[in-house]
């Protein structure tokens, strides 16, 4: 299964990166009536057939991408970068970064939260980008050359495997990709791996109520949608638990679909 996610996950999010590099090249080349569009996800709207209309009051038109981020957020990056945002949260707003430390950011698309985190770390301090789509790095680093912004880097990779060395990085970000992967330990795992000893975790995320089933999760959407594949808030504890991981906190922010919610989580890896 983890294969063939993998690839229509890569086919669906290369497909959008080239459709937004596209409107970059017409648009560079002066074209008018060029405007960017906003990269889809795949049937991520919670009010869509997918999710029956399942939590639509409260989570209409605020459940994901760039409007999670504030203006002055937005004000900082390139209007691509913005527009490509697709996740479920603001990772950036809550990771706490300082100057001076190494951030990863799992399954950075067009490189939204890799831009912000650059800038908080400073000069002396490293953002990098981890996604499995050429495409997708391709729009990042376009993206970080626009913005100006050379403490950055994008790298290939999945998060199930990463092609990190051990304790590298000082914290770990992402905003709702965990949950699109087949293999959740492994990517537990290979967090603690890369993380230095007392490095921490700042993740958005989609996480179910402790009682709903995989069945209760299939019929709120597919897996691709962050719906089907979403570990239960008992399930990520013990997760990052068993990786290794201390001080696990999950803090629900908002609904996205029937007991179903994006979520903040923290940990940390214990410095002995």
């Amino acid at each position: 299964m983890s294969t063939d996610l993998h690839d229509r996950m890569r086919a669906h999010y290369g497909a959008e990166a080239q459709r937004m590099l596209g409107a970059l090249e017409r648009r560079d080349a002066g074209d008018p009536g060029t405007a960017l569009p906003v990269l889809e996800d795949v049937g991520l709207a919670c009010c869509g057939d997918a999710s029956g209309g399942a939590g639509c009051a409260e989570a209409q038109g605020s459940s994901f991408g760039p409007e999670l981020y504030g203006a002055l957020e937005r004000a900082e990056l390139p209007d691509a970068a913005a527009l490509a945002s697709l996740g479920c949260g603001n990772p950036v707003a809550v990771a706490e970064l300082r100057p001076g430390e190494t951030v990863l950011d799992l399954g950075s698309g067009g490189g939204i939260d890799v831009l912000l985190s650059a800038r908080r770390v400073g000069p002396d301090g490293r953002a990098i980008g981890l996604d499995m789509t050429d495409e997708m790095i391709a729009l990042a680093r376009r993206n970080a050359r626009e913005a100006g912004v050379a403490n950055v880097e994008f790298v290939k990779g999945t998060i199930e495997a990463m092609p990190l060395a051990d304790a590298s990085v000082d914290v770990v970000i992402s905003n709702c990709v965990i949950n699109l992967a087949a293999d959740k330990d492994s990517v537990f795992r290979e967090i603690a791996r890369v993380l230095r000893p007392g490095g921490r975790i700042g993740v958005s995320d989609v996480v179910a109520e402790d009682e709903l089933s995989e069945a209760d999760r299939e019929k709120r959407g597919s897996w691709a949608a962050c719906y089907a594949g979403t570990l239960s808030f008992a399930e990520y504890r013990s997760g990052l638990a068993a990786a290794g991981l201390a001080d696990v906190e999950i803090v629900p922010t908002h609904l996205v679909a029937d007991r179903m919610h994006s979520a903040i989580i923290r940990a940390t890896r214990p410095a002995n």
